[in-house]
């Protein structure tokens, strides 16, 4: 959809997963410690509902894409012309996350699925994307062009930081790098309506103005930066929650140590005084 909406959608979806995975990657890690063998099965179950999350979202960007009101409605060439191309693209980068999202779905409730397939399939979704988007913005103004190639630097390094990934499985650092990365495609997305199709109907920018084309660049810096700093701020949470939970932890058990040890006392002397 070339409008504002259709960039906010998926821009919606790049932040819900980024935040998610903010999260998830830094309270796997930290609690996982020493306790792999003890929380498999929980993050199992998790990652299974997570992969199946990830797969409605693209379905529900491919219905979003095919069936507005001026959509294609699933067709692709009726009378000797190509329909609505642009909508076709942006379904066939849903579809690949969606195969993605099932991938992830099989890896985790089938043994027999080679270790690091979901990874693989997952760089080849993002690949796809970039791929998609390289050659998505031809012949359009040069604003336009450029806001969507900075689009790319974020789509490339996360499809390499993937791949690394069926390599370096639970690498925290490259899980955090590619966190960092869906959450600036997703805050992007969302620059990239603003900049060109503005939702308060104010007056549209110049796009042959360079000074618009440097500050897009500086934008672009801020957003990173913003995300490096949303993941800092959830990893250093959950490392403070954490710490303070097995702390209570700790002290509930010395507690309960302490009144059995006093039971145990008070028995022996009530033998003791017995005999």
């Amino acid at each position: 959809m070339a409008n504002f909406k259709g960039h906010a959608l998926p821009g919606s979806f790049f932040l819900i997963v980024g935040l998610w995975w903010s999260v998830k990657y830094p309270l796997k890690h930290l609690h996982q410690k020493g306790k792999r063998t003890h929380l498999a099965h929980h993050y199992q179950r998790l990652e299974v509902t997570e992969a199946a999350i990830r797969t409605l979202f693209p379905v529900i960007g491919i219905l979003a894409e095919q069936f507005v009101p001026d959509g294609p409605h699933g067709h692709l060439y009726s009378e000797n012309h190509w329909i609505k191309l642009m909508n076709w693209q942006h379904s066939t980068m849903y579809l690949f996350f969606a195969v993605s999202g099932i991938t992830d779905m099989l890896t985790y409730l089938i043994s027999h699925v080679p270790l690091g397939v979901d990874r693989l399939i997952m760089a080849v979704a993002t690949f796809n994307e970039g791929f998609l988007f390289y050659h998505h913005v031809h012949n359009r103004p040069p604003l336009d062009q450029y806001i969507h190639s900075l689009l790319l630097c974020a789509v490339f390094g996360g499809a390499l930081s993937i791949f690394l990934e069926v390599i370096l499985r639970d690498n925290i650092v490259l899980e955090l790098f590619r966190t960092s990365l869906v959450i600036l495609q997703g805050t992007w997305f969302w620059q990239i309506g603003f900049v060109l199709f503005p939702p308060s109907g104010g007056p549209s920018w110049d796009q042959a103005d360079h000074s618009n084309i440097m500050f897009i660049t500086m934008c672009f810096c801020w957003h990173y930066l913003a995300a490096l700093c949303i993941v800092a701020v959830n990893y250093s949470l959950v490392y403070c929650l954490l710490r303070r939970f097995k702390r209570h932890e700790a002290e509930i058990i010395g507690i309960r140590k302490l009144k059995s040890d006093h039971t145990y006392q008070k028995a022996l002397l009530s033998g003791s005084d017995e005999e």
